[in-house]
C-alpha cells in the first residue's frame, strides 16, 4: 500500500511504519513489529493501541500473548466517513456558538486594527473573511490567486458567485488578452505605467488588505471605516479617470 494513501488518511509517520510493517508480516506480536520497525517496544505497542482504535488493526490472544494483524484496507474509507461525520458535528455545535464568540471578538477590537498574514494558509483566510461581504473593491489585480492555487480558487469561486459577492476588479494591463469576467464580476484595467512587482490591493468592508505575490506571500491588512472609505474613493478616481474596459 502507497504510504502517501495513509498519510492522507491521518496516520502519522510511526501509525504508518507499524501499519506497512504488519501488512508484510501478516500478523505478530509486539516483539516481531518491534524488532522489523526498530521503534522502542514501548512505542511500538502504544502506536498499536491507537491503530486499533482507529480499526486499522485488530489482535487475538493465545495463550495471554496477543497477536496483531491489520485489518482489512476498506476500513480507511470507513474512518474516513467517520471522521467527515464527526467534523460536520463539531462544525455544526460550533456555528451554533459563533454568534456569542463573535459578540465578544467584536467588543474588545480596537477601533483600528492590523495584522500580518504569511505563506498560503494566511492568503487563503483572507480570502475566506472576504465571502463574508457583499463586495471588493481590487487594485492591481493580476489573477495571481488562480494561477497559485487553482483547486482552491475554484472551489472559492464558486462560493463567491453563489453569493453574488460582486468584484470591482482594476487589473493590470497586460492581463487585457488573457482574462474573461467572471460571473458578478466588472473589469477595467490600469495603463502600462502602473505595472510591476506582484503587488495587489483589496477593499471589503472596513478592510484594505496588501497582497504581495512574489516568492513569499504576504499580506498587511488595516481595519478601519476611515480608510478603507478613503480607498474606496481612490479606487472609484482610477475607474473612472484612469483605468480603461
Amino acid at each position: 500500500m502507497a504510504l502517501e494513501t495513509l498519510r492522507k488518511a491521518g496516520l502519522s509517520d510511526g501509525e504508518i511504519k507499524v501499519y506497512s510493517a504488519l501488512l508484510d508480516l501478516g500478523s505478530g506480536s509486539v516483539n516481531r513489529i518491534h524488532e522489523k520497525v526498530g521503534i522502542e517496544r514501548r512505542n511500538t505497542y502504544d502506536i498499536l493501541n491507537k491503530l486499533i482504535e482507529k480499526g486499522f488493526v485488530s489482535y487475538s490472544v493465545e495463550n495471554r500473548k496477543r497477536t496483531f494483524q491489520v485489518s482489512s484496507p476498506k476500513r480507511i474509507i470507513g474512518y474516513l466517513e467517520e471522521r467527515k461525520s464527526g467534523i460536520e458535528r463539531i462544525k455544526a455545535e460550533v456555528e451554533k456558538d459563533i454568534p456569542v464568540l463573535m459578540a465578544k471578538f467584536n467588543e474588545s477590537r480596537p477601533d483600528i486594527n492590523a495584522e500580518i498574514f504569511r505563506g498560503a494558509e494566511g492568503i487563503k483566510a483572507i480570502w475566506e473573511d472576504m465571502l463574508n461581504y457583499k463586495e471588493t473593491y481590487w487594485i492591481g489585480s493580476g489573477r495571481y490567486m488562480p494561477r497559485k492555487f487553482p483547486n482552491f480558487f475554484a472551489n472559492w469561486n464558486k462560493r463567491r458567485v453563489k453569493k453574488k459577492h460582486m468584484w470591482w476588479n482594476i487589473h493590470r494591463v497586460e492581463m487585457k488578452k488573457e482574462i474573461r469576467e467572471y460571473h458578478y464580476e466588472k473589469l477595467r484595467f490600469l495603463p502600462k505605467e502602473f505595472s510591476g512587482s506582484p503587488t495587489v490591493i483589496g477593499i471589503y468592508g472596513d478592510k484594505v488588505v496588501n497582497f504581495i505575490y512574489g516568492k513569499e506571500l504576504f499580506a498587511f491588512l488595516i481595519e478601519s471605516k476611515e480608510l478603507a472609505d478613503s480607498y474606496r474613493r481612490y479606487h472609484k478616481y482610477l475607474w473612472k479617470n484612469v483605468a480603461k474596459p
